[in-house]
């Protein structure tokens, strides 16, 4: 099982209530027009423009592999390694504290990919899947 420590952020894609370590994020922003890039993946949006730094715009539900609703909520600033990108989510929800007792392996998924999870977690009465972000971003920024 994963290890966390501190807070996770939650926030929704699609139909999955999903999370990533605050540390992990260092902004919510609003959604900005992207700038597409010729023979990008699909679930590359385009490059947008946060403060004179131009970041890779990640479709949410495309990376996860979920129908895109068409109401995108806002947009998370993340660093990948040494790599701004940014992600479209539907809706952020909470930060939370998560003590590893709230955590279970990811190993009964259905539906979705589950090397793209670190944990699964719950909240009061609602369950999330904690994001590995490498697995998710890797293979796209490597591409």
């Amino acid at each position: 099982m994963a290890h966390f420590a501190g807070r996770l952020l939650l926030f929704r894609v699609a139909d999955l209530m999903c999370a990533a370590e605050a540390a992990a994020v260092r902004e919510i922003l609003p959604l900005q027009r992207a700038t597409r890039i010729p023979g990008a993946p699909a679930a590359v949006l385009g490059l947008i423009n946060v403060r004179g730094e131009l970041v890779s715009l990640i479709d949410g539900a495309r990376l996860l592999g979920r129908a895109t609703s068409g109401t995108v909520g806002a947009v998370l600033l993340m660093r990948w390694g040494e790599t701004p990108v940014a992600m479209t989510v539907d809706e952020v929800m909470d930060l939370v504290p998560v003590p590893e007792t709230d955590l279970a392996g990811r190993e009964q998924l259905v539906g979705i990919d589950p090397t793209v999870v670190r944990a699964v977690g719950r909240d009061g009465d609602r369950s999330f899947l904690v994001l590995d972000l490498d697995a998710l971003l890797g293979p796209l920024l490597l591409a």
